[in-house]
């Protein structure tokens, strides 16, 4: 495999989770998540979404990747009312199982 193919799949694997506040214009805020979303970055997403007196939405658009405990929380997070915008088809292929699970 040539160097620059080797440096972009390390550079894939090693991509890490970045949660973006953004306010929406319906009085709303909107937490932007991207890149490689595991288990360790549910807590920081739980005290945020506890942080808003106002409504939160979670924006999944950028989301490449997560692990199997953060489908469940991301169901569980639907179940209790919060808005998964722009959830990407595979996530919502693992997310609509897992809720009629419980």
């Amino acid at each position: 495999m040539r160097n620059g193919k080797k440096q972009l799949l390390r550079k894939w694997f090693l991509m890490t989770c970045r949660i973006e506040r953004l306010a929406s214009g319906d009085n709303m805020v909107v937490l932007l998540v991207s890149g490689r979303l595991q288990l360790e970055h549910v807590e920081t997403i739980k005290e945020l979404l506890g942080e808003e007196c106002r409504g939160a939405m979670l924006d999944l658009v950028e989301v490449t990747l997560v692990d199997r405990e953060v489908v469940t929380f991301l169901a569980a997070c639907e179940l209790k009312g919060i808005e998964l915008r722009n959830c990407p088809a595979f996530l919502r292929e693992w997310i609509t199982p897992e809720q009629s699970r419980d």
